[in-house]
């Protein structure tokens, strides 16, 4: 009987490949959930708008 006597090399690719997508998963779920270590900067947002009466224009002979 013929056994197959490989160690799996291949797998090895596969296995670096699965192994570096999950580092990089790892680090974007960090930055996403905890929001990366940065601290946000509070910002005074006022906003004051100011715009002139608009008034529709007179029909030709109306009042």
């Amino acid at each position: 009987m013929a056994e197959n006597s490989s160690s799996g090399g291949g797998n090895a690719g596969l296995a670096f490949i699965v192994g570096g997508v999950v580092v990089v998963l790892a680090i974007v779920a960090y930055f996403v959930f905890a929001g990366g270590g940065m601290t946000p900067k509070t910002q005074d947002v006022n906003v004051d708008v100011n715009l002139p009466k608009v008034e529709a224009p007179s029909l030709p002979g109306g009042n």
